[in-house]
């Protein structure tokens, strides 16, 4: 190949190279933009007033995403019998367990899963839990409504047992024969029964988009770079440096 073909193919792939990185840069900029407009929704949506427990079990499956965040009241009684322990979550920078408890809406007959609490590691014995406390009779519980549990990374299938890593609600309700509905709520409030209510607020990761797309302008500008170095100054500073000097 030629010197004006090898120019040719460089100039085309280095085309190619900047148009890409900066395509996927623009790319990592919507997603930060799209989830801060989440981010906004969430806060707008944590501000209203607490939506009564009669109309969110009235709401079809789809409507539900639209309520993520929203607080709510609910009145019921526990149901200990099918309390599970969410293994390897944090709070306060402390390895522990997330609490989950459903409860029966005595009114409506329905199931809701409630995130109740944080409980620290039992470090003496990993497949016990420390001892907390389980309401009997007709409770209130003030919290936020969310669709399902946080998930963590699992290596195995589905997961049995009082302590488990993750819990997906459509799954534990045909394990139970429990009428769980589709949402679940994280209970708020100070401490009590056992438990910490400590709950950090919902990171959406928009930061790691802005460094994503911080990553991709640079590898442009690098492609870019390299390509007027190589192509366009260096054989010129070479050509220079060959051309005697008319002057001598």
């Amino acid at each position: 190949m030629n010197s004006r073909g090898r120019f040719l193919l460089v100039s085309s792939a280095t085309l190619i190279g900047v148009c890409l990185t900066l395509a996927l840069g623009r790319w990592q900029l919507q997603r930060a933009s799209y989830k801060e407009d989440l981010a906004a929704q969430m806060r707008a949506q944590a501000a209203l007033p607490p939506l009564p427990q009669e109309t969110i079990l009235a709401l079809e499956p789809a409507a539900l995403p639209s309520k993520a965040q929203r607080r709510t009241v609910l009145r019921g009684v526990w149901l200990p019998q099918h309390t599970l322990a969410l293994d390897n979550r944090q709070m306060l920078d402390k390895q522990g367990f997330f609490i989950m408890t459903p409860l029966q809406i005595e009114a409506a007959g329905a199931v809701v899963l409630v995130q109740r609490g944080w409980l620290p590691r039992n470090f003496l014995e990993r497949d016990a839990l420390l001892p907390f406390d389980t309401p009997t009779g007709t409770v209130e519980v003030v919290g936020t409504i969310t669709l399902a549990p946080a998930r963590l990374y699992q290596f195995d299938g589905a997961e049995k047992g009082k302590i488990r890593q993750n819990l997906d609600i459509a799954g534990y309700r045909a394990e139970t024969g429990l009428p769980l509905r589709d949402f679940m709520v994280i209970q708020q409030g100070p401490a009590a029964e056992g438990l910490l209510r400590e709950w950090p607020a919902p990171n959406l990761g928009v930061e790691r988009h802005y460094g994503y797309a911080f990553q991709w302008f640079s590898l442009a500008a690098l492609i870019a770079s390299l390509y007027v170095w190589f192509q366009w100054l260096r054989p010129r500073r070479l050509l220079k440096d060959h051309i005697p000097d008319d002057r001598t």
